[in-house]
């Protein structure tokens, strides 16, 4: 059993990685459906939420449904971080998670995300002071370090737990290396192997088949992995994931009926809570993710991403549902 403060978890679970434009209330429900342990808001600005900004303040949305939940933010300034706190509690989540590791330029040149990776003693102190605010377990996401001259994730772990941190979910990549490269699990298992640690130690980075979960948890002995990318268009893997553990197989491919009707809910929920022009326009990046492998589906995706008329992309997924009826995928 695995434990962030007080919430139990199964053994080795299974976290939706906070992305932005990714993990909104309809995706999250998605794949809390199919199995997801734990699921986290995308990331909110510390400095939107106490300006009111309607974009921030409307990722704080959170359901029943989802729990746990947690709602990450990221800044760099205490007490802008710490008003980010009062108002994050009043939503109710399980846990509040910081951004100590996104490596986007504007968010790293303000000094968050992975920005705070080169001044330590702040990302400690932000932490340790968040934790005094609140009664919710404070966890953190981050890097391995700013670059690999700068790798010192064992002590800064270590120190972050010291000051309250309920547990840590660690990406296999330094800052400078951004989304390039393979991701390093051995810096991540020498952080959860050092025989001072005893809150989780989550793995984040390259987890894209369930082979490479179970490589997580019995090659490097973590405690849960958190899944990004290999979500998108895919949220059933969460399943496919705990089926492999639980079998040593692998789940027949998820039919197009499925697909079809998983890029519907998608769509139809994003209206329900975004109104029907936002929900398509913002919505229409996901449909084609859920088409992966379909041969000559441009056609289709032109018609889904182009239109603003949520009819007409209903309309679009029956027409690819008849035409490619009868395509297997691997």
């Amino acid at each position: 059993m695995v434990k962030i403060g007080d919430i139990q978890l199964p053994d080795f679970p299974l976290l939706l990685a906070p992305m932005e434009d990714v993990s909104d209330p309809p995706f999250r429900a998605l794949c809390k459906e199919q199995g997801a342990d734990v699921v986290y808001t995308e990331f909110i600005s510390s400095e939107g939420l106490i300006r009111d900004a309607a974009k921030s303040v409307m990722k704080l949305d959170i359901y029943e449904k989802e729990r746990p939940v947690g709602i990450q933010i990221f800044g760099a300034e205490l007490d802008s971080m710490l008003q980010t706190v009062d108002i994050v509690e009043k939503s109710n989540p399980d846990i509040i998670d910081i951004n100590f590791g996104c490596p986007v330029k504007k968010v790293v040149c303000k000094g968050a995300g992975a920005g705070i990776l080169k001044d330590i003693d702040l990302m400690v102190k932000l932490t340790e002071e968040m934790v005094k605010r609140t009664h919710l377990p404070i966890t953190v996401k981050t890097r391995l370090g700013w670059d690999h001259d700068s790798i010192r994730i064992v002590e800064v772990a270590e120190r972050l737990q010291d000051v309250g941190c309920k547990a840590i979910s660690i990406h296999g990549r330094t800052r400078a290396q951004m989304y390039k490269g393979d991701a390093d699990w051995k810096p991540i298992a020498e952080v959860k192997n050092n025989q001072r640690m005893y809150i989780p130690v989550f793995g984040n980075g390259d987890v894209d088949s369930p082979e490479r979960a179970m490589e997580m948890r019995d090659v490097y002995g973590l405690d849960g992995c958190m899944i990004g990318r290999a979500s998108i268009g895919n949220p059933w893997f969460f399943k496919q994931v705990k089926h492999f553990f639980k079998t040593g197989e692998h789940l027949a491919p998820v039919s197009l009926e499925e697909r079809v009707d998983a890029a519907r809910r998608h769509l139809q929920m994003s209206i329900d809570w975004k109104g029907e022009k936002l929900g398509v326009f913002e919505t229409r990046r996901h449909y084609t993710n859920y088409f992966k492998g379909i041969p000559n589906f441009k056609e289709y995706r032109m018609k889904m991403v182009t239109s603003d008329d949520s009819v007409d992309v209903f309309a679009a997924f029956d027409e690819v549902l008849e035409v490619f009826s009868g395509y297997e995928f691997a």
